[in-house]
């Protein structure tokens, strides 16, 4: 995790280094500032300061260092239980499908948005419910 907290210093630092980089450049190439490159490159390194804090604050507040973190640790030293996962499960794809429906009603017809939202409450319905009816019930 202290290898997290120093990336994202390092990535935010990259970002407001290439934006001051970006914004000299263009002043000398063009004379001007080009602000959509200097603001995006601006956020990529607030945004990246934001995330390296965050994770520097959850390092502090974890008292002590994880299993999994260690210089000695295997890959399943840390390894809790996560839930169940179905890979057998065909609700998700009919969940993003119906995203995708949706989607594309938005850019082709608004006709479509609807059908959408009734597949998308037929597959939440459907995957809520996949243990409790037919083969995978207990």
């Amino acid at each position: 995790m202290r290898t997290n907290v120093g990336l994202w210093w390092l990535l935010a630092g990259f970002g407001f280094f290439i934006a001051a980089v970006y914004t000299v450049w263009s002043l000398i190439q063009h004379g001007g500032v080009e602000w959509v490159g200097t603001v995006a490159l601006v956020f990529l390194g607030l945004m990246s300061s934001m995330i390296a804090f965050y994770v520097g604050r959850v390092l502090k507040a974890q008292n002590g260092e994880l299993p999994e973190d260690t210089l000695t640790a295997d890959i399943d030293d840390g390894d809790p239980e996560m839930g169940e996962f179905s890979p057998w499960s065909w609700w998700p794809i009919v969940l993003a499908a119906s995203a995708a429906i949706a989607v594309i009603g938005l850019a082709v017809g608004s006709w479509m948005v609807p059908i959408g939202f009734m597949v998308f409450v037929v597959a939440i319905v459907g995957w809520v419910y996949e243990y409790y009816r037919g083969y995978f019930a207990r």
